[in-house]
């Protein structure tokens, strides 16, 4: 792993006072001879060289860590009016503005070059699907022989290097002057194209600004962040102005539901349209998608574009959700100027389809056990009924579901998500998730008595600990059945009571594994590892 990848290794000096023209600010005399060759608002990522930008908070004014700053090697701040006179008293030479954030995209391009070149940028925007799609983009540059990027979720990508998000900051759109850094060293290290996750978040807070985006992709809405926006047509709106000039040069757009088919619409930028054929609106798509063959270790499909052009090809991944993406993904190639269909027909022809790695994301982690268990990252209704509809066809036995809600999070969206865990599902177990500062029990009341209100007949256990809780399922298993955690995905780590505390459902599972008999045990180092595990054990006989 890297310890930084949102750095050039060879930054260039660019005058302070061209930045203050960049941002629309006064400098002051002191600057006048001053060069930068980076920019943070992170006190901790401050290097030589460096401008940095004291943001006011809600709480503390980012120049109160101005001796830090100093001490790491700061040459200029850019600030407001109060964090330009905390400057001064350190004789760092200031820009002045009314809003450094505003202004920090312009400041990052200014200094790390992105407003000059920059490798073709693709974003990727939904409630559900935003990592996968990103990855999917991700295997797609390589396999047709280019150099990748990445930034999301889980983790950032230049070329062969990688760095996770727990160590860079588990923003899933990091801020922007961390973003053009990263886009800068990708240029520096020849990536070819990028793929980005844009939360609605990371679009509020301007962290995207001044990313000259090739293509933005939308995969869905639902119901999500609304302790934030209050209602989904403020998130929607949130979403949209992605697909504006200002961001984006076009957009390839889902339309299965009346958000996307809205967000077509409504887009300020030229869009191309894809569907499943069975989809409701499915007509008016430009690029019809059509499952031909569904299994848990594949999906095969034939993409159709508006001028009779096929790709068929399959994705290694359960589920016609995938196949979606993986439509989205190549339609924006094709748009970009990337590669033609053909090209993207020979590439996966080479390698009988794409078989992406999605970390957290339709995980499984029981090997070859005749018990199979998924992790997956999705926390939301629409992720849940999306993938037990998926995995039902194929689940001769009963199908376990394992799930908790988000504390302080949207508490709305709770009732719906006991229920899509519940109607497909066999074994329904509650757990706590990430409780945050909120009280457990709380959280999982509202769960539990929606599900016996409305699922009485569902098998139903409450288990707090959610280690506990997957024991328990693995526990009661048996040959045939399939067991489901959503939630967890590739998280090392929970809240509870505002303290991070570690905990990987993806290794407690591999753990119940081992002890009640569906894997062979292994030596620690190799706890969790898909690639580590050995063949199934002879079931116990109890």
């Amino acid at each position: 792993m890297q310890s930084d990848l949102a750095r050039p290794n060879s930054p260039h000096s660019v005058p302070l006072a061209a930045v203050a023209d960049a941002t629309g600010g006064s400098v002051s005399a002191a600057g006048a001879h001053v060069q930068v060759t980076g920019v943070s608002s992170d006190s901790r990522r401050v290097r030589p060289g460096d401008l940095y930008v004291a943001i006011p908070g809600a709480q503390r004014h980012g120049a109160e860590f101005l001796p830090a700053v100093v001490r790491a090697g700061a040459v200029a701040v850019l600030s407001d009016a109060a964090g330009a006179a905390l400057a001064a008293e350190h004789e760092l030479p200031a820009i002045v503005v009314e809003n450094p954030r505003a202004v920090m995209s312009i400041a990052a391009a200014t200094v790390f070059g992105t407003d000059i070149t920059a490798p073709p940028l693709f974003a990727v925007t939904g409630t559900n699907g935003k990592t996968t799609t990103s990855y999917l983009l991700h295997a797609l540059f390589l396999s047709l022989g280019l150099k990748a990027g990445l930034s999301g979720t889980v983790e950032r990508i230049v070329g062969d290097a990688r760095l996770e998000t727990r160590l860079s900051g588990r923003l899933t759109t990091p801020e922007s002057d961390y973003l053009h850094g990263l886009v800068a060293r990708m240029t520096e290290d020849g990536v070819q194209a990028a793929a980005i996750e844009v939360s609605s978040h990371g679009l509020d807070g301007a962290r995207v600004d001044g990313l000259p985006f090739e293509s933005a992709i939308f995969t869905n809405l639902s119901q999500d962040h609304l302790d934030v926006y209050g209602t989904l047509e403020n998130y929607f709106a949130s979403k949209l102005t992605l697909f504006t000039p200002r961001h984006a040069k076009r957009g390839v757009i889902a339309i299965e539901d009346e958000w996307g088919r809205r967000a077509a619409r409504e887009a300020q930028i030229p869009v191309v349209t894809v569907a499943r054929d069975t989809a409701e609106g499915a007509d008016i798509a430009d690029w019809l998608l059509h499952i031909d063959t569904e299994g848990l270790e594949r999906t095969d499909f034939t993409l159709r574009g508006p001028n009779g052009e096929e790709l068929t090809s399959s994705i290694g991944l359960p589920g016609a959700f995938t196949a979606l993406d993986l439509s989205l993904a190549v339609v924006a190639v094709i748009g970009a100027g990337l590669a033609s269909l053909d090209e993207i027909r020979e590439a996966l022809a080479a390698t009988d389809g794409l078989h992406p790695v999605v970390p957290g994301r339709l995980d499984l982690v029981s090997g070859d056990s005749e018990l199979r268990v998924y992790v997956d990252y999705g926390h939301t209704a629409a992720s849940f009924r999306a993938v037990l509809h998926a995995l039902r066809p194929f689940t001769p036995g009963r199908l376990f579901m394992i799930f908790g809600a988000d504390g302080d999070r949207d508490k709305g969206k709770r009732p719906e998500m006991a229920r899509a865990a519940s109607e497909e599902s066999d074994v329904v177990i509650v757990t706590d998730y990430n409780p945050r500062t909120e009280d457990p029990d709380g959280i999982r009341r509202t769960l539990v008595e929606t599900i016996r209100a409305e699922f009485p007949e569902r098998e139903l256990y409450e288990i707090a600990d959610s280690a506990t809780g997957i024991g328990h399922a693995v526990a009661m298993a048996e040959v045939g059945d399939l067991i489901f955690i959503g939630g967890h995905g590739h998280r090392a780590d929970v809240e509870v009571d505002g303290r991070i505390v570690p905990y990987s459902a993806r290794e407690a599972a591999v753990a119940a594994l081992r002890e009640h008999g569906w894997l062979a045990e292994q030596a620690p180092s190799t706890l969790g590892s898909p690639d580590a595990m050995d063949s199934t054990r002879e079931r116990r006989a109890s």
